[in-house]
């Protein structure tokens, strides 16, 4: 007598299913978790009352009692400093690769010997190798952190940067810090004073073994158009009729290199710089007699973004501390619906074809 088996190839049906999945539940009940893991942890699964369970068991509660060593610490994976294999996308070496805008209290001199603790923004980076994963971004933050109770300059940022090109191994390296500087200024004409702010960045680089220190100033002034006070002079005198010119809020990025070996260049002096060039600097504390002398003031010194730029490089010229720099000048015209720009430079440091695309947007001074 033949027998036959039933094929082992056939689809199985869902009442098989159901069969094997109650078998499965029954065996696993009557088992370790161990057993089912054995076996394979995703059985866990499907015993009811353990649908989002994984093997093994996870510790909910935060242990507030345990403590790294050296040893759990040597155990903890690294990535980013893995192998080269563990790179994604083309292996090139990256220029430049850090944080930006971490912020924290940091004291500056002022040119009368005073101290200013105030708010600043930093960003550190360091070139990459192209074999190199990457690099462990806190150590930047930890090595400046060290330097951070020092009255800042140049020579401890200088400092700060070998540090953290020891720490993290790499060739380049730049440190940019960003802050707001006041400065007390008084009115034209009623004596009164009141606070001037202006946003100041310090940058200091390192390529190919060259360093490079810059300072950058934001100079907000006001402009006068000159062709729209003559059409206006133009107006009262051949027709009597009253004609104002148009002005508006403009902004200079002054960025200077520091020339190797000279003294120091401090923030006001700058400043002074950039006033002497165009005094129609906006105004902190107003009454009505110094409205009016910024009229006048307007009217003696009306200029295109032309001349704004011109302007700013001839003071820049007379001060040997300065190296190569450029004007970045943006008129926000009242007039038209877009603004006036201008770009000057002088040296190789500051020289580029292309631009930011949104540089200009970026002179936008909110008061």
């Amino acid at each position: 007598m033949n027998v036959h088996a039933a094929a082992m190839d056939g689809e199985p049906t869902r009442e098989e299913a159901e069969a094997a999945l109650a078998l499965l539940r029954r065996w696993a009940s009557d088992v370790t978790v161990e057993e089912v893991a054995t076996l394979d942890p995703l059985v866990s699964r499907l015993i009811p009352g353990q649908e989002v369970s994984n093997y093994p068991a996870l510790a909910r509660a935060y242990p507030e009692d345990f403590e790294v060593d050296d040893a759990y610490k040597a155990s903890m994976p690294d990535l980013q400093n893995g192998p080269s294999s563990l790179i994604k996308g083309a292996q090139r070496q990256i220029q430049h690769v850090g944080i930006s805008n971490f912020r924290l209290p940091i004291r500056f001199r002022t040119r009368d010997n005073g101290d200013l603790t105030l708010e600043t923004s930093v960003t550190g980076t360091v070139s990459l190798e192209a074999e190199k994963k990457g690099i462990n971004m806190s150590r930047i933050m930890r090595t400046f952190y060290k330097h951070a109770e020092e009255t800042f300059s140049f020579e401890v940022i200088e400092r700060a940067l070998d540090a953290y090109k020891s720490d993290l191994d790499s060739f380049d390296a730049r440190i940019q810090m960003r802050f707001s500087f006041p400065v007390k200024m008084e009115s034209l004409r009623s004596r009164l004073s009141g606070y001037q702010y202006y946003d100041i960045a310090l940058e200091l680089v390192e390529s190919a073994g060259v360093r490079k220190k810059i300072i950058h100033l934001d100079y907000v002034y006001s402009s006068t158009c000159p062709c729209s006070l003559e059409l206006s002079e133009h107006a009262r005198q051949f027709r009597g009729q009253l004609a104002t010119p148009h002005s508006q809020r403009s902004v200079a990025r002054i960025s200077v290199l520091i020339e190797e070996g000279s003294n120091v260049l401090w923030f006001e002096d700058l400043i002074d710089r950039a006033r002497a060039a165009v005094p129609t600097e906006t105004q902190v504390m107003v009454k009505r007699e110094d409205e009016q002398a910024f009229a006048e003031l307007n009217a003696a010194n009306p200029i295109f973004v032309e001349d704004a730029a011109r302007l700013f490089t001839e003071q820049l010229h007379l001060d040997p501390r300065i190296s190569d720099f450029r004007v970045i000048a943006s008129h926000q015209e009242s007039l038209h619906s877009h603004d006036a720009v201008s770009i000057l430079t002088e040296g190789d440091t500051f020289a580029a074809e292309s631009l930011d695309p949104r540089l200009f947007t970026s002179l936008f001074h909110v008061g």
